[in-house]
This record gives C-alpha cells, structure tokens and sequence, in this order.
C-alpha cells in the first residue's frame, strides 16, 4: 500500500486528485504485460516441442523412406544383413531377417538378393525359420536369385541358413562349417560338499530338475538330452544336404559334419560354398550391377524410445504384483 505521496513517480504525485486510479492503471498494464509475455513464452515452449517432436520422427522414419525413395530408382541388389547371433531379439534373428528378405522379394526393381553373413550361429529354431523362409522364396520366386556372401565367420546356425541359398561365397579366409549341435554347462556338486552346504530341491516329476548342476549327474537324463541333440543335429545334417546337394564331397571329409570348421579356401574345395567373393564383387559380377539397396529392418529411434518407456512402466508395475515363473 501506497502511505506517502512522496513515494510516487511525479507524473502521480502532481495530480493527487487522482492518483489511486493511475496506480491501479499502471497495475492493470503491467499485468496485462506479464501476461502477454507469459504467453509468448509458452507459445515458444510449444514450437520447440513441436520442433523436437518433427525432428524424432524424422529420424524414425528417414531410413525407411530413403529406402523406398532409393529401391524405385533403378534395378538393383538387395542386401540382408545376417550380423551376430541368430537369436531372438538379436539384430539377426528370424524375424528381421525374413521381414528383410520379404521385402526384398516384393520389389519388382531387385535382379537378386545377397544375404550378408557374419555370425557365429545361434539357435537351431530361429536358423530353421530363416532356412524355410528362404526356400519358400525360391518356391514362389524362381526367378529371383539368393546368394550368401560371408565375412569372417559363417558357422553353426549360420551356415544353416547359408545352405539355403543358391550359392554361397567366401573370402579365403573366412571361417565355415561347424555343422553340428552343443549344450553345456557346469557341475558343482564337489565343491558343494568341500564348503558344507547341503543342496535342498523340491520338484513335482522326477526329471523337472534336469541337468541341475548342483546335483549329480543322472545317467538317464544324459542320454536322453543326447538323444534330442542328435535329433537336432540329423536335421541340421538333412538341411545342408537338401541345400547343398550334390556339391557336397562328403567323401573327401568324412568328418563334415562332425561341428569341424573350415577355411573359405578349404569350403570351396569341399562344396562347402561355391566361390570367393565380397558383397561388391557378387552384386558386379553376378547381378552386372554396383547399384545395391540395404533391405535390413532397422529399428526406428522412435520404436526404440517406446520400447524403453514400455519397458519401464511394465517393470513399475510388475514391481508390485507377485509374479509366477516356471524354470
């Protein structure tokens, strides 16, 4: 409150009249300017929100519309990346890469598909998914050629789906093969006894604790999961036959298919693969072009973002119901 006149700006003073009225006006305008100020602030807020939010989907969706942009130029090789493990929810799983080979196949402008290959292998299922993805391609797809290019490794799992393909080329030193099926794992049983602690397990069924590796080894159960390997392993074995056919010199390496690994100079010889070669050199010398699209599903930014906010709200719930687990 306004107690002395002496404390007012002159233009107020003079006319003391009406001094409280022009007070209240210079009170009045000056909130009429925060709030005009106010608002230009939360209209910048706004567009910088909005300018963010263009940018993240721009981001998501770029690669996929540089894909589409670029797959209708011209004719051209598409390539699926077969990178790391083949395992599910792994960059290399069944998923990705038959969503990349159906794509790939639906472009009328690709001549031929190259499945790019570096991996170690993975799981016998997500690797059969891949094997039988790619045959029903060549089924409906005659026409249209798959070829495998390996890198440094093309083993196990990968060899699998390698096998699918027309052909399958190699550097000289790459490694391939490895045609076989492993389980393993560990046995603490004595150091158990060593230290004192007694071992408690309750099951429901004789087997449910199977292979526990605090628990002794069970004869029984041994055999019977080598029975299941080896049924995994006939058909790894069928499906490299089936592929490969008779380019396949079993003779000359009795042991193929015994998970031995062999150099791309050595797989070549074998019939292991085909030829020596790089994803250029392929896409120039087999398809007659240099003109190559990337067909590999790439996670968007904005998938990615989502993913980590669904995952964090399901924990925060989860956090606070008892959970079921079967192991």
């Amino acid at each position: 409150m306004v107690e002395n006149k002496q404390d007012l700006p002159e233009d107020i003073a003079e006319n003391s009249p009406g001094w409280e009225k022009s007070v209240l006006e210079k009170l009045a305008f000056a909130a009429i300017d925060e709030q005009k100020a106010a608002r230009r602030w939360g209209i910048f807020f706004k567009l910088l929100t909005f300018a963010y939010l263009a940018v993240v989907l721009g981001i998501a969706i770029y690669p996929k519309f540089k894909e589409d942009i670029e797959s209708g130029t011209s004719e051209h090789v598409a390539i699926v990346d077969v990178l790391g493990q083949i395992v599910e929810g792994e960059a290399a799983s069944a998923d990705v890469v038959i969503e990349g080979l159906r794509d790939a196949a639906k472009d009328k402008n690709v001549k031929g598909i190259i499945l790019n290959i570096n991996s170690p292998g993975g799981s016998p299922v997500q690797s059969a998914y891949i094997y039988d993805e790619i045959r029903r391609l060549k089924a409906k797809h005659p026409q249209l050629p798959i070829y495998s290019v390996v890198g440094d490794m093309c083993a196990s799992g990968g060899y699998y789906v390698a096998s699918a393909t027309d052909k399958i080329f190699v550097n000289q030193a790459s490694i391939i093969g490895s045609i076989g099926v492993i389980m393993n794992g560990f046995g603490f049983t004595d150091v158990l006894d060593k230290l004192g602690v007694e071992r408690r397990l309750l099951t429901a069924g004789a087997h449910k604790a199977m292979l526990d590796p605090f628990s002794p080894v069970n004869q029984q159960e041994s055999k019977h999961m080598q029975s299941l390997l080896d049924q995994v392993h006939q058909q790894f074995i069928g499906a490299v036959r089936e592929g490969r056919g008779k380019r396949l010199k079993e003779t000359e390496a009795p042991e193929m298919f015994s998970g031995l690994i062999w150099t791309g100079t050595e797989g070549v010889r074998l019939g292991l693969a085909d030829d020596f070669g790089s994803v250029d050199s392929v896409a120039r010398d087999q398809f007659g072009t240099e003109e190559k699209v990337n067909f590999t599903p790439q996670e968007r930014l904005i998938d990615r973002l989502a993913g980590k906010f669904g995952a964090s709200f399901g924990h925060a719930i989860a956090s606070h119901l008892p959970v079921p687990a079967m192991q």
